[in-house]
């Protein structure tokens, strides 16, 4: 009997298959029932300890308070607290419900709500009650609609400029599916900092962001670099089942598409629907793609296991 043909967890081997299986079978199929068991039990640089200090306590309040909607508390960021406690916060508007099926995404897939034409001014209410120094701004997919949702995105910049005028702004964005007038769109409005996440190397990118194209990626954040944004930002995941070789290379290609930030953290799985942690990866080996990343010449690199989108995300502007 073939080992392929038995599920890996031994409450699911019958007897009568297992005592079928010759030694060398059975020690091939105990070696990997042990490998997955050790993927799946979180090493202890993935803890996290709980958000305090008084800034977030405050701020958690706030939350609380007023129903405020953060994809800091509602994602349970990892590094909600310090990203707080420093006076940075992430929003998501254009609702909760994506037009894509991207396989590491805890966010629903489906027919999305109508618009919110109140979204812009409660998103920047919600950062003046805050009082939040630097602003992240994302959204869901929104390829029901002729604009993508543009029409919000430029609206909720220029509101919260409006009423938090000492805020500053990044911007992370969907490609849009490259359409350059929406794009200009996000140009125009002219955050301090606009991103749009790569998420993974080319060889995974059918498999993890199933609707998105690697190189279309590549070139909505080179065309908001020759279009005048000044810093451009994009982020990968690492325990997908990548290659060192590949982070390299999709490092080197980002630099070769003059974006200026790159982000670099752990992939975690949402929830059992969703692709498996292939890998869960060293700091030491965080580190080195740094380095590597440094060596390139980017303005600024965040790599370890907790890095996430936004983190630090206020220091990317200076």
């Amino acid at each position: 009997m073939s080992t392929s043909t038995i599920t890996l967890d031994k409450n699911n081997i019958h007897k009568n298959e297992w005592k079928s299986l010759d030694v060398s079978n059975r020690n091939l199929v105990s070696s990997e029932i042990t490998a997955k068991s050790k993927i799946s039990k979180k090493p202890k640089w993935i803890r996290v300890k709980l958000p305090t200090g008084k800034k977030y306590t405050e701020l958690r309040g706030l939350v609380d308070k007023y129903k405020l909607n953060t994809i800091c508390s509602s994602g349970s960021c990892p590094n909600m607290g310090e990203c707080w406690g420093e006076g940075t916060a992430t929003f998501m508007i254009l609702g909760n419900i994506c037009t894509r099926s991207c396989g590491f995404c805890g966010v629903k897939t489906g027919k999305p709500e109508k618009i919110d034409w109140a979204e812009p001014e409660k998103v920047a209410n919600s950062i003046k009650i805050m009082k939040i120094k630097h602003a992240v701004i994302t959204s869901v997919d929104r390829d029901d609609l002729k604009d993508m949702g543009t029409l919000i995105w430029t609206e909720t910049v220029k509101s919260i400029r409006r009423l938090n005028p000492s805020t500053t702004l990044e911007t992370l964005i969907p490609d849009f599916q490259g359409i350059e007038k929406h794009l200009d769109k996000i140009i125009d409005v002219n955050p301090e900092v606009v991103s749009h996440n790569m998420e993974t190397v080319r060889r995974l990118t059918r498999e993890v962001r199933i609707q998105a194209k690697y190189d279309r990626s590549l070139e909505v954040l080179e065309y908001l670099k020759r279009n005048g944004i000044k810093r451009t930002k994009s982020g990968i995941m690492l325990g997908l089942g990548e290659k060192e070789n590949e982070v390299f290379q999709t490092l080197i290609d980002l630099k070769e598409n003059n974006v200026d930030i790159v982000t670099i953290g752990q992939y975690l799985q949402p929830s059992k629907k969703h692709l498996p942690v292939k890998s869960f990866i060293d700091p030491v080996q965080f580190k080195k793609y740094e380095e590597f990343g440094k060596s390139l010449g980017f303005r600024h690199v965040e790599s370890g296991p907790l890095v996430r989108s936004s983190y630090k995300a206020q220091k990317h502007i200076n």
